[in-house]
């Protein structure tokens, strides 16, 4: 992959597809250069249900108090790889660059204080459509990526605080140790840590799952209690799926198609970053591991129709940003398959298990519906069309209903 454009999966496919009258990113994650690593496990299985589990650390230190009993505002929030950041008051502006933290910020009841965001079709707000008074106009949301990412930006937005991993500022979108202190010290500080995927090699630090950078989130908002019923009512909302799954499970391929109709794709791993949580919590196999098949992440190439039925896996799984349903891929890519001399003789395709795969960048709110999507195109005997989590539960959380 290229890196001229860190933000690409596929420079040389079409960046957009038209659907309806709603224009759609193909792409998806920032960034497929060969950092090395992989992100699932050596032996190809899908990693175990990533939990809710607290950090052993505290999330946050307690205020000082002065000797006059005034309580002292000021409080701090640890993390990997920043440390701990120190908060003079709770932010209010505040920017991501992957979509992941947008949604936890979400969430926390933090929307109205989202200035802007990475590339705004790699967001998945257009779900929030479903939540009663959670709504998020990405249109409204400062782009940070024009052929890369200026500091001026940052100057213009002035924000309080960066929702970023600074080692992403560096090894994905090209700035130095100099512009991360810069914009740290005159702006405000970074606070994230790379947790999509697993497979940069310079992540050489924790990896944090998605409730427990969620929990560092609701720690720097102060929004503790707001993250703990989310955290409940996902344990709840997963025990309740996963006690319903089958006691064998699909082989799963992962594709991003490099054009519409495809010819070829990006494979991507089911592995330990957020981006594949839904698949791990419905205990998915991982058909490109267990073939070898390197993640387009960490330089893999583009897999042809071919080398896809040596693999034969028992469902496709289609990623793709935008608003994409079931049925566009049933248009745009199935029909394409099943007219196709080789794609015809895939297992998926003769049995009807080209699936709808969802986004890259999940926090709590989206991997809900992704799970829920998931959930009926691998098993849809068992859940069909249901729905599996309450909206009106957690529109309520996010309001502060809880």
């Amino acid at each position: 992959m290229s890196r001229d454009d860190p933000t690409s999966e596929a420079p040389t496919r079409r960046d957009i597809l038209n659907y309806g009258g709603a224009v759609v990113g193909a792409g998806l994650l920032a960034g497929c250069t060969g950092d090395g690593g992989t992100d699932a496990t050596e032996t190809g299985a899908a990693t175990p249900t990533e939990t809710a589990t607290r950090t052993e650390e505290p999330a946050t230190e307690e205020p000082a108090t002065e000797e006059t009993g005034t309580e002292d505002p000021s409080y701090s929030v640890s993390m990997e790889p920043v440390g701990t950041v120190e908060f003079d008051e709770v932010p209010e502006k505040w920017f991501p660059f992957t979509a992941d933290y947008a949604d936890m910020g979400v969430a926390l009841g933090q929307a109205d204080g989202l200035a802007a965001i990475g590339i705004r079709r790699r967001f998945g707000s257009h779900f929030y459509e479903e939540l009663p008074g959670v709504s998020v106009d990405k249109s409204e949301l400062t782009e940070l990526w024009h052929e890369g990412t200026d500091k001026e930006v940052f100057y213009e937005l002035d924000a309080d605080v960066h929702v970023i991993d600074p080692n992403f500022m560096i090894n994905r979108l090209q700035w130095d140790q100099k512009d991360v202190d810069e914009i740290g010290e005159n702006v405000a500080p970074f606070f994230g840590n790379t947790s999509f995927t697993r497979v940069y090699g310079w992540h050489d630090y924790t990896h944090y799952s998605m409730y427990e950078a969620f929990e560092k989130l609701a720690a720097v908002f102060q929004e503790l209690d707001r993250y703990e019923a989310f955290r409940q009512y996902h344990d709840e909302v997963i025990s309740n799926v996963t006690n319903r799954l089958p006691a064998e499970t699909p082989d799963v391929a992962v594709l991003v198609p490099a054009d519409v109709p495809p010819e070829s794709f990006w494979p991507y791993r089911i592995g330990a970053g957020t981006q594949s949580k839904h698949w791990n919590d419905l205990n998915a196999g991982d058909a490109l591991a267990k073939n070898g098949v390197t993640d387009a992440q960490a330089g893999g190439g583009k897999i042809d129709y071919e080398t896809l039925l040596e693999i034969d896996p028992d469902v496709i799984a289609i990623r793709l940003s935008g608003e994409i349903t079931q049925d566009w891929v049933d248009e745009n890519i199935t029909a394409h398959m099943r007219d196709h001399s080789i794609a015809s003789e895939l297992t998926a395709v003769q049995n009807d298990r080209v699936i709808y795969g969802g986004m890259t960048y999940q926090g709590p709110i989206l991997n809900l519906f992704l799970l829920e999507t998931a959930a009926r195109g691998l098993y849809p005997d068992e859940f069909g069309d249901e729905q599996l989590f309450d909206r009106d539960r957690v529109a309520d959380i996010v309001n502060g209903g809880f």
